[in-house]
């Protein structure tokens, strides 16, 4: 397999070229920082407002954690929603659950609207269940769906046989309203829409550093009433809610396109986009062109301190793909490429508006394109003064000072790998929030 992010090669051909770097010093009304779904959808938010809006991005549009993800719209990220409704109870977990679809509603309307050639692919849920205990995990999950009034079917594993070519997995849960997509090209569609109707955005532009109201990269700056942070790796020098924030690793894979017979073999009736119910779990939907995208992790990668860039992790996910799945066990995977995630201490976005920066807000810790696009258009209505009664109670939910089980200071003693993989673990499996 070559080392090579493929949502990358698709780009070639296509007609919009990099938006030039800033140089000089610019005025404006808003100047987003980060154009990833979050920065974008700020952006597209604050378009037809009649403001002046200027969009840096250190790469180009979707050029990072976005553009290298595996392009599942659904608003089942890292937290199920059992796991959500055991932290947060019945309410906030609806509500909770709420936001990321909404994000997942955003993402498709766009698309649809403004006609972004990005191989949106309607796509079923499918969370499987492996062994018992993965049983045991559907069952959770059907109750807390049926609880909260969400629609759903449960179904055994030889339900599950008959919609895709395994008989690994002990069950699983299916639902509606979700879909795949090539994000990169997505972020790109954004910015062709974002520019015709009058936004600024220039591209290999990195902020370097900010004071009061004017952001700086190395050969300008902007000047603005209102300053958003949506850029996923942050430094310190940027914001000391940085520390806050870890990068955790996963790898993603293509294969050459299936053929008619091989595709029928994983998916006899319709595609779905499909996860495992592992703590690093494994996921796998195809491409619109046939091809099947891959990824997953391991224990030891995940939370490293130093990026792996070989294609040892990746490989053991496809060998136990193959075991699933071994009427595909001839499947080339072309490309392979790994990717750092921004994910805070408990797996919940944090949006931070802080009483003595009141024009500057952050969007940090994003874990799924739906989160980061309902997250990117709340801090723009919260800049206009278009904010509602649900969009305060996200700010409660998504504010930085939450509850964790270890604190940071402890980083110094046992290295913030291990802080933040603690936390993480006990927010998915046994937090409860106490309101």
């Amino acid at each position: 397999m070559i080392l090579q992010n493929w949502w990358f090669t698709t780009l070639l051909g296509i007609e919009d070229p990099i938006e030039p770097p800033l140089v000089g010093d610019r005025k404006a009304d808003v100047v987003i920082i980060g154009a990833g779904a979050a920065g974008l959808s700020s952006a597209y938010a604050l378009m037809n407002s009649g403001v002046k809006v200027v969009v840096l991005e250190r790469n180009i549009c979707g050029g990072s954690s976005s553009g290298k993800s595996a392009g599942f719209l659904t608003p089942d990220s890292e937290l199920e929603l059992a796991q959500l409704e055991r932290r947060f109870g019945n309410a906030g977990a609806a509500e909770l659950w709420n936001v990321a679809t909404r994000g997942v509603e955003m993402m498709a309307e766009r698309v649809r609207e403004h006609h972004i050639p990005c191989d949106l692919q309607v796509q079923d849920s499918l969370f499987l269940g492996n062994g018992k205990s993965g049983w045991e995990a559907v069952q959770d999950e059907v109750r807390s769906r049926e609880a909260l009034g969400f629609e759903q079917e449960q179904l055994d594993a030889q339900a599950v046989r008959s919609l895709i070519g395994s008989s690994a997995y002990s069950g699983a849960v299916r639902y509606k309203g979700t879909y795949g997509i090539n994000a990169l090209l997505y972020c790109q569609g954004m910015k062709k829409v974002l520019k015709e109707h009058g936004v600024v955005i220039h591209e290999a532009s990195e902020v370097i550093g900010w004071k009061e109201h004017t952001v700086r990269t190395h050969l300008g700056s902007v000047n603005a009433d209102r300053i958003i942070f949506c850029a996923d790796k942050l430094s310190p020098q940027l914001s000391l809610h940085a520390e806050n924030i870890f990068h955790a690793q996963t790898f993603l894979s293509i294969s050459e396109p299936l053929g008619d017979d091989a595709a029928r073999a994983l998916f006899p009736s319709e595609r779905f986009q499909c996860w495992d119910s592992d703590l690093v779990y494994s996921y796998f939907r195809m491409t619109g062109d046939g091809r099947l995208l891959l990824g997953g992790g391991d224990m030891l990668t995940t939370f490293a301190k130093n990026d792996v860039n070989s294609s040892r992790v990746i490989d053991q996910v496809i060998s136990g793909f193959k075991k699933n799945f071994p009427q595909l066990r001839g499947l080339r995977f072309i490309q392979y490429w790994p990717g750092r995630i921004d994910t805070t201490r408990d797996l919940i976005p944090t949006v931070i508006n802080e009483e003595r920066t009141p024009w500057i807000h952050f969007v940090l810790g994003c874990v799924g394109l739906p989160w980061a696009t309902f997250c990117g258009d709340l801090v723009a209505r919260q800049t206009t003064g278009r904010s509602g009664p649900m969009d305060e109670k996200c700010y409660h939910y998504f504010r930085p000072d939450r509850k964790f089980l270890v604190p940071l200071w402890l980083e110094r003693i046992i290295g913030k790998q291990i802080v933040f993989s603690l936390n993480n673990g006990w927010a998915k499996y046994y937090q409860v929030d106490v309101h």
